[in-house]
């Protein structure tokens, strides 16, 4: 009885032990990838004086003096309602449309569907630097230069190869059974995909959305080239011209990531639940 319980103390004492080490792990894995967030929150708050002495100190006094200047000096609120807006618009247009695709390419009787996927990654495979100076002059000549219009249509071609790719995975997930059952009782295609297939599939279309969301929001080179004017520019576009020409205003550069980073994290944080189950779905099988 004494070694049972003797044993039993010491396995007490090693899970414990392990539990710390896991917690540790846990915590300095944590800091070591919101390090850079938390140096940014302390930089966004340093007085100017502050910003420069070395070592870096943490300030005795607080200010919000970077967030006024970045929001009533600049353009940087303008920007992100742009951002909004093109980031909006774009993940409107792939998610729709490569909805129609993915339902296609993944229930109806097409020829070469394999084909047909490999053509649409194919043309996802192109860096925007090698299509930037054709669809350059494709916007000017018809008269879309310096347009919010022109941000969002390419966002959302660029980014509708990653929409149909993944839309068409979620619905061949979806069990067959319910799409037939649908025509049976007298829906065609479009009606079954509407009603039955579209909401069994919303985990998928969340993650598609915010995946296009997020890539339009961060988009950089093809906000910077189609725009010219601070009515036009992305939040991208404006937080890369803080910077003078004599001086960087690390303050408010600080300030003004902060707040281009805070919409994409909320809507990551508001919509983890059909993420997570959107990126598991399928993975195990009954």
């Amino acid at each position: 009885m004494r070694d049972a319980e003797g044993h039993g103390k010491f396995g007490g004492v090693g899970s414990l032990r392990n539990a710390g080490l896991r917690f540790c792990l846990l915590v300095s894995v944590g800091l070591f990838c919101l390090g850079p967030v938390l140096w940014q929150a302390v930089t966004s708050v340093k007085p100017d004086q502050d910003l420069v002495r070395l070592p870096p100190i943490w300030p005795d006094h607080a200010t919000g003096s970077h967030y006024e200047r970045v929001l009533l000096e600049s353009p940087l609120a303008q920007s992100l309602a742009n951002s909004a807006i093109v980031a909006a618009s774009a993940t409107t247009v792939a998610v729709v449309v490569g909805s129609f695709c993915a339902f296609a390419l993944a229930r109806l009787p097409i020829a070469g569907k394999p084909v047909i996927l490999g053509l649409v990654l194919a043309t996802s495979m192109f860096p925007p630097i090698a299509v930037i100076s054709p669809l350059y002059l494709l916007m000017r000549a018809l008269g879309l230069r310096d347009t919010l219009v022109a941000v969002g249509l390419t966002h959302a071609v660029y980014a509708l190869p990653l929409a149909v790719w993944l839309l068409t995975s979620v619905f061949r997930q979806l069990p067959s059974e319910l799409y037939y059952a649908a025509r049976v009782d007298g829906c065609t295609p479009l009606r079954a995909l509407l009603t039955v297939l579209l909401p069994l599939a919303r985990p998928g279309l969340a993650v598609a959305a915010l995946l296009v969301f997020i890539f339009s929001w961060n988009e950089f080179m093809f906000a910077l080239t189609l725009t010219a004017s601070d009515s036009t520019r992305t939040a991208p576009v404006a937080v890369a011209l803080f910077p003078g020409l004599y001086e960087i205003p690390w303050g408010d550069l600080a300030a003004a990531s902060l707040l281009v980073t805070l919409p994409v994290a909320g809507l990551a944080v508001l919509f983890q639940r059909h993420i997570v189950a959107g990126l598991t779905a399928g993975s195990v099988k009954g």
